[in-house]
């Protein structure tokens, strides 16, 4: 596969973007443009996706109503329901402390994610989490606690 330059934006992406300069001036995107997206459910709360948006897409998103990502696998802009009908609405777009990630919260219709689960989260699942410090590596799983054991 041939390398390309990270600072060319691929072919198919915005350069010249009407996001507004004091919003796009407190962004700090990765090497290729991009910023990571947490889609949430603006009543529940739920976590629903994680998605990339680069200013052009961040721009749809604030002034469309409904989310716009960059796809990174498609190298295009796909605004989220157009074909599955699964349509995230718009409630409000944060920007974390850092400008290097936003919180969208939306009210979402149907599933968010693509094989169909509420969430991009269900198909994954849960891993081991140890409140001990220390996991079991010939089972992958956590050893349980000894009371009264200095970490």
């Amino acid at each position: 596969m041939p390398q390309t330059d990270p600072t060319t934006p691929p072919a198919g992406r915005v350069t010249d973007s009407a996001l507004d300069p004091s919003v796009a001036a407190r962004l700090r995107r990765d090497d290729t443009g991009l910023v990571a997206a947490i889609v949430q459910q603006h009543d529940t709360r739920d976590v629903l996706m994680l998605g990339w948006m680069d200013d052009e897409a961040l721009h749809r998103t604030l002034t469309s109503g409904r989310v716009t990502f960059w796809s990174r696998s498609r190298q295009e802009y796909w605004r989220k329901g157009d074909t599955s009908g699964h349509v995230q609405h718009v409630r409000s777009v944060a920007l974390d402390c850092d400008g290097d990630a936003l919180l969208v919260t939306v009210e979402q219709v149907g599933a968010a994610c693509h094989t169909g689960t509420r969430t991009c989260f269900e198909a994954g699942g849960p891993l081991p989490v140890s409140t001990s410090g220390t996991v079991d590596p010939s089972v992958g799983a956590v050893a349980p606690a000894t009371p009264g054991a200095q970490p």
